[in-house]
């Protein structure tokens, strides 16, 4: 499968290095895998006049009874017309116009598969797929596989049915041995799999579409299968071979903040949560944990709580997060809960420079210091710790994987025990692939008397009574979010957006009656804090900002969002900037302001967020929407290069999957056994995700 591309009959070098440039297909292998996007039932063959109403792309049979040459340099076209006795239609070509004109016979049957398109009350396919109709053909019935190209190599012949061409030759030459069996022989016989080689054979020349489904499902499931057993073999490797610091202590610190300290009773699923992270520091093995919670569920008391875990047995803790303002507000809330204990509490950022951060960097290296907060600044080289025991990263998926691994060179004798922490709630079958080797807990409960808040959409129309709706939460004594896209390809679009939007503000709730803050990404760091701060601090009701508030505010008083133009943003960001409000124990609320006019998929990602709070149900919908490549965070895993599976439609495949690697390792880590020795020889050999970073989580 390594013999590189060019030797094979009907390639050669020229057209194998236009397969390298064009689509990275190097080897035979890399052709194998470069599988159909879709298939031309040769057995469906429709009218002209049945296919006027398919928006779908049709098979026509019928013959050329003309052809004309209209226009001359670029603008040059081949316009020939097709009949086939129950209408006629004009077909078009705008390239390689010498060649069709020289292969086209008029009066001879061919087949043309492509969509209509009606011009001008006439029909057209533009660069339809083209053959010529033998008796071997007319005769023919099966799925025709139908691959990705670009021009160049149409140009050199290699379009989809060149590629056909190549194929069906490899396959006359290849012996199964070639493709040797990679899954042990009970799962195949079990799941009633074909063969690798059979698989493989049949996804690109299946003769109909039960043989093309279950050749599909075999790829499939060996893909999800690998990915799965990597991951729980790393998860248990790591489990034997990774020793952590053993916080068998629950003492003092802990009990006292409990009893004392805690500002509300915590929630059950808090307790489970806690419970869990105890006994993993507990286990004398290194922790490597996701905590999902959605916004509000309390992740700061539980992450508190654990370094006080930490504290207990001598250890020190750092919470990292990833912008200024969340890790601020951090410091800010965990100082105030441990305001009276003895627990010394530093922040570090960029920002912190000359004698006061020296005194912050001593403090840690004595081990007065037992908390740090910060920034990305707490992973440098020159911040040495006295016993790092815990490392937290919040809203984890916005560090790099090489970053969060600097946490690892922090604590010299084991690495410090890690939890990752996301308020992006992750849908299981994500988890399981991106995190599949990480413990996961969940954080499922808001805490006691908060309420759901209520999310309604309004167009234009209605702008006069949610104006009066906000003056009535104003007079109440609360505040108000307005948030305006972000629209990336243009911060000066944004900007004018904004200020237009701050000016309608200012003459609906006019100074000195209201105050106004207004926030947004192009203004320098400690205008924006202090804008913030004037909010935070109540001297205005309303604040009109950018998604720069999306993470790192915290105002329990307000308790409406407008959102302005609310179908361009996405159903994750809705959410997370939903949980802006909701922070106090009033009822709030978060109005999208949209155009009349939606897309389909903006009224289904606006339907859902009305619907709902429950950020798994938000995240599962979204991953149905817009596929797994947009969910945040997961473009880092190197996980979502599946050639035959799809994570949105294939998650009983996955789970399925799962189960066998999770069966297979309980009984034979190392794969030792003789059955699993085409397990062990394909991961040697063959398997391409070889960079182990899953265990920096």
């Amino acid at each position: 499968m390594h013999r590189q591309i060019e030797f094979l009959k009907g390639v050669g070098p020229a057209r194998g290095e236009i397969l390298r440039k064009e689509l990275a297909i190097h080897t035979i292998g890399d052709l194998l895998w470069d599988l159909p996007f879709r298939y031309i039932d040769k057995s469906e063959i429709t009218t002209i006049k049945a296919a006027r109403s398919s928006p779908e792309p049709v098979q026509l049979k019928g013959i050329f009874s003309e052809l004309r040459l209209e226009g001359s340099g670029h603008k040059k076209r081949l316009i020939a017309t097709f009949e086939d006795g129950t209408g006629s239609i004009e077909v078009l070509w705008f390239q390689r116009i010498k060649e069709i004109e020289k292969w086209i016979s008029p009066a001879k049957p061919y087949l043309l598969y492509g969509k209509l398109q009606d011009y001008r009350g006439r029909y057209n396919i533009v660069h339809p797929e083209i053959e010529e109709l033998t008796q071997q053909k007319a005769t023919q019935t099966g799925l025709e596989p139908v691959y990705r190209s670009t021009e160049k190599l149409d140009r050199r012949g290699i379009d989809s049915k060149g590629r056909r061409k190549i194929l069906k030759q490899l396959f006359q030459e290849l012996r199964p041995e070639e493709l040797p069996e990679n899954l042990p022989q009970n799962i195949i016989s079990q799941l009633r799999f074909y063969s690798r080689y059979e698989a493989i054979r049949k996804i690109h020349f299946p003769a109909s579409t039960e043989e093309l489904h279950a050749a599909k499902n075999r790829l499939k499931f060996e893909e999800l299968f690998f990915l799965q057993l990597l991951l729980l073999r790393s998860k248990v490797k790591r489990q034997e071979s990774i020793k952590g610091f053993v916080f068998g202590e629950v003492g003092q610190l802990f009990n006292t903040f409990y009893a004392k300290h805690l500002p509300f009773t915590l929630t059950d699923a808090q307790k489970r949560v806690i419970k869990e992270i105890r006994q993993d520091m507990g286990s004398g093995h290194q922790m490597n944990r996701l905590l999902q919670g959605d916004v509000g569920s309390g992740k700061t008391i539980v992450a508190l709580m654990c370094m006080l875990l930490a504290a207990d047995n001598g250890f020190q803790s750092v919470l990292m997060a990833p912008t200024e303002v969340l890790a601020q507000q951090h410091y800010a809330s965990i100082s105030e809960l441990l305001d009276g204990m003895e627990v010394k509490v530093a922040f570090l950022s960029g920002s912190v420079t000359g004698s006061t951060r020296t005194e912050i960097l001593e403090a840690l290296k004595s081990g007065e210091t037992t908390i740090l907060l910060g920034t990305h600044a707490v992973i440098q080289e020159w911040v040495e710790f006295k016993n790092l025991g815990l490392a937290i990263t919040d809203e984890q998926h916005r560090f790099g994987v090489a970053q969060r691994a600097q946490m690892w060179t922090k604590s010299p004798i084991h690495p410090p025990h890690v939890l990752v922490m996301t308020a992006t709630p992750i849908p299981r079958t994500l988890a399981l692939t991106v995190y599949g080797d990480l413990e996961v807990s969940v954080l499922d409960e808001l805490p006691p008397g908060r309420k759901p808040v209520i999310t309604t959409q309004r167009t234009e129309a209605h702008r006069s009574k949610v104006n009066h709706f906000v003056r009535e939460q104003i007079l109440q004594g609360r505040q108000v979010y307005v948030i305006y896209p972000l629209i990336e390809e243009s911060a000066k679009l944004d900007l004018e957006n904004l200020q237009d939007g701050y000016e309608r503000l200012l003459t609906t709730f006019p100074r000195p009656e209201y105050q106004i803050s207004v926030v947004h990404g192009r203004m320098k760091a400690d205008v924006k804090d202090e804008e913030m701060n004037r909010f935070k601090d109540h001297k205005t009701q309303i604040m009109v900002s950018t998604t720069v508030i999306e993470v790192g505010v915290n105002v329990p008083n307000a308790t409406v969002m407008i959102i302005e133009n609310a179908e361009r943003f996405g159903l994750a960001q809705l959410h997370q900037l939903r949980g802006r409000v909701g922070r106090g124990a009033d009822q709030s609320y978060c109005i999208l302001m949209t155009s009349y006019k939606l897309s389909k998929t903006a009224k289904e990602r606006l339907e859902v967020i009305c619907r709902t709070n429950d950020g798994f149900e938000i995240a599962e919908a979204d991953l149905k929407l817009r596929g797994p490549g947009d969910i945040a965070g997961t473009r880092q895993s190197g996980a979502f290069e599946f050639k035959a599976a799809n994570l949105v439609e294939d998650q009983a495949i996955l789970k399925t999957a799962r189960l066998f690697a999770e069966d297979i390792l309980q009984r034979d880590v190392r794969l030792a056994l003789p059955e699993h020795h085409h397990l062990r020889m394909f991961l040697q050999n063959e398997y391409k995700y070889k960079q182990d970073w899953s265990r920096i989580s």
